[in-house]
């Protein structure tokens, strides 16, 4: 049968899942880009894709964008599992709901339509399942306790998921950017604002907003780079033959990774001291 190297990108309205469906339309794999509302990625019939509608919060919605997909091209050759988001804040202050919801949306999602997706790879013996990750899925900053909860949990699976299928033919990559210039930091920003909460965490609310602000916008985005960086990475990832398992993206992420690996605990805490103040204190 003829290996299909359909691309299924999730979260296009925006940021880096946008800037890769574009790039790799251009590049000619053909790219079906998502959005949860059709209206945010219509123009992307322009850069050479087809456009979805689908919700990674909703099964249905799922389920009916992989068959689409499937009707036309056989299969899902490449998921690019894009679409998530980040909120901010003391974990104490984050409400449940909204911990639910970044789970579903950065985890849950992800997981359910690459189970959808996989026994077409495993019917053609061809796949590559693009997990978007984070530094932070290594590492923790104070503040992204839920954020980081959800990019550990996303690298666990795919170190397992990695393992299961790779004698199907299909390999798992995780992209772990640092810091992108997208629309991340001010939806972040706008999180931590809507927490409210106890007067013990106003300083370190306020230093929490500052420092994202920084690394979006102030000095340190100077650190930052584009979404093309990502969309370039990935389409080294998935056109090689033998990719890496994870890509670091950005200095500032592997500095910060390599010194996470390096550091005890304490350490590394100590050094955090430094960019954010101690809640209680």
């Amino acid at each position: 049968m003829a290996i299909s190297k359909a691309v299924l990108i999730t979260g296009c309205s925006t940021g880096i899942g946008r800037v890769t469906a574009m790039q790799l339309a251009k590049s000619g794999w053909p790219v079906y880009a998502t959005a949860r509302r059709l209206e945010s990625v219509a123009d992307l019939a322009a850069a050479g894709c087809k456009v979805l509608a689908l919700d990674v919060c909703d099964d249905a919605s799922m389920q009916a964008a992989v068959r689409q997909v499937e009707a036309v091209e056989g299969a899902i050759g490449v998921l690019i599992n894009n679409a998530g988001y980040g909120s901010e804040g003391p974990v104490e202050e984050v409400p449940i709901d909204e911990v639910r919801r970044q789970f579903e949306t950065n985890v849950f999602g992800l997981l359910r339509l690459t189970q959808l997706a996989l026994p077409g790879m495993r019917r053609q013996r061809w796949g590559k399942v693009v997990n978007l990750s984070s530094a932070g899925g290594r590492m923790v900053l104070p503040g992204g306790g839920i954020y980081h909860a959800t990019k550990f949990a996303l690298e666990a699976l795919s170190d397992a998921l990695r393992f299961e299928v790779r004698g199907f033919g299909v390999d798992v990559i995780v992209i772990e950017p640092g810091a992108i210039k997208t629309e991340f930091g001010n939806t972040a920003i706008a999180r931590v604002d809507a927490l409210g909460g106890s007067a013990d965490y106003a300083g370190f609310r306020a230093a929490l907003k500052h420092n994202i602000r920084n690394a979006y916008e102030g000095p340190m985005a100077a650190a930052a780079v584009g979404p093309e960086a990502v969309a370039k990475v990935i389409e080294k990832a998935i056109t090689t033959s033998r990719p890496r398992t994870r890509y670091v993206i950005t200095v500032a992420a592997k500095v910060l990774l390599g010194l996470r690996r390096w550091l005890p605990d304490r350490a590394f805490d100590a050094m955090l001291r430094t960019q954010f103040p101690s809640p209680g204190k």
